[in-house]
């Protein structure tokens, strides 16, 4: 259990679909809950059924056919609301996953980011309602926050179409929450599995964009953790944000790699020096509730029970961003939360087939 495990969670019995299960946090996600819930049906929504069938695989050998039972793979696009629609029957919690997040991919196709991101959000929403189903976190990112990337721009507009979906949800009862980490750790496109590739291929040098730049930090067991813990607190409407610690990106490649020197190549289109995951305009709505912070609704046209009793705002003018963090990431820190990265799907075997 990490930092952030649920305390009271009951997943037993019931229905839960992960869009985008089978990207980095689904497939841990999935993971997690099998070791530590029965639940009725666990479905597995994506668009890729070559990662679909590596997932089946992996999940036999270590399982076993008979544990998998309450397991589906179900292929689907969030664009398509029909089939969406269509799978969420039946389905108690929905935690979405499915978005592209590749910062210069977004720049370079923006309409195809927009229709995954911000249409796709509002398809989850809509399935989510017409199929009455009772709790939907949606994953976000750090990059949300003040904007300046299409990819950061596109997970706000979803955030808020989450957060205002609570007022549509009317008899219904369907309560959706976000929750907004950083840099996951290991995870496909992490910088660290990076610099370890390079390392490892006789790299003389590791490239940083700016000797300045520093990051959020969190590990992919810490981010399932986080969510179901979000899960199991969530009143609908808030955007939950982890306590969490940064790292300058010199002292990253330095804990990898000492010996090595590195390159400055410049910030990339649409990149940041600092990240932020609470702005001062939002510190106007948030509350601290001891490991993390909840950016409650502006406005909420429904019944929304507030948070317990030691629950309190922030102060005035506070924000949350990487490079004013109170937790700092150290070498072995970083090393040791590496060591908690997922171990990645095993090669596709020429005898398999798809």
């Amino acid at each position: 259990m990490g930092r952030f495990a649920p305390t009271n969670l009951d997943l037993d019995g019931k229905v839960i679909l992960v869009t985008g299960g089978t990207g980095s946090f689904g497939r841990r996600f999935i993971d997690t809950v099998l070791t530590r819930a029965k639940p009725r049906k666990l479905i597995v929504y994506s668009r890729d059924e070559l990662k679909q069938h590596e997932m089946q695989i992996d999940l036999a050998e270590r399982y076993g056919q008979e544990r998998l039972r309450s397991l589906r793979f179900f292929l689907g696009d969030v664009r398509d609301r029909e089939r969406l629609t269509l799978a969420l029957r039946g389905v108690d919690v929905v935690i979405h996953a499915a978005a592209l997040k590749q910062v210069p991919a977004a720049e370079y196709n923006p309409s195809e980011c927009i229709h995954t991101n911000v249409l796709g959000a509002e398809n989850v929403v809509w399935a989510c309602l017409t199929n009455r189903v009772k709790q939907v976190v949606a994953l976000s990112t750090d990059k949300a926050c003040n904007p300046i990337n299409l990819y950061g721009a596109t997970k706000l507009a979803s955030d808020k179409t989450f957060v205002a979906a609570n007022n549509l949800s009317g008899d219904i009862g369907t309560r959706f929450s976000v929750v907004r980490y950083g840099n996951v750790v290991g995870s496909r496109g992490s910088v660290a599995p990076l610099f370890q590739r390079l390392i490892a291929n006789g790299a003389k040098e590791l490239p940083i964009t700016d000797a300045r730049m520093t990051r959020f930090w969190i590990t992919l067991n810490q981010g399932v953790d986080f969510v179901l813990s979000s899960l199991e607190i969530m009143r609908g409407g808030e955007i939950f944000v982890p306590k969490i610690p940064s790292m300058k990106m010199t002292d990253l490649a330095a804990a990898l790699a000492p010996e090595l020197p590195v390159k400055i190549i410049g910030i990339r289109p649409g990149e940041k020096l600092h990240e932020m995951m609470i702005s001062s305009d939002d510190a106007r709505t948030t509350v601290d509730l001891g490991d993390r912070y909840a950016i409650e609704p502006a406005f909420a046209e429904y019944e929304r029970k507030k948070f317990g009793n030691g629950v309190k705002p922030v102060p005035d003018g506070f924000s949350y961003s990487s490079d004013t963090n109170d937790e700092w990431l150290s070498g072995d820190g970083l090393l040791e939360m590496l060591a908690d990265a997922p171990p990645m799907l095993r090669r596709r075997r020429a005898t398999d087939r798809v």
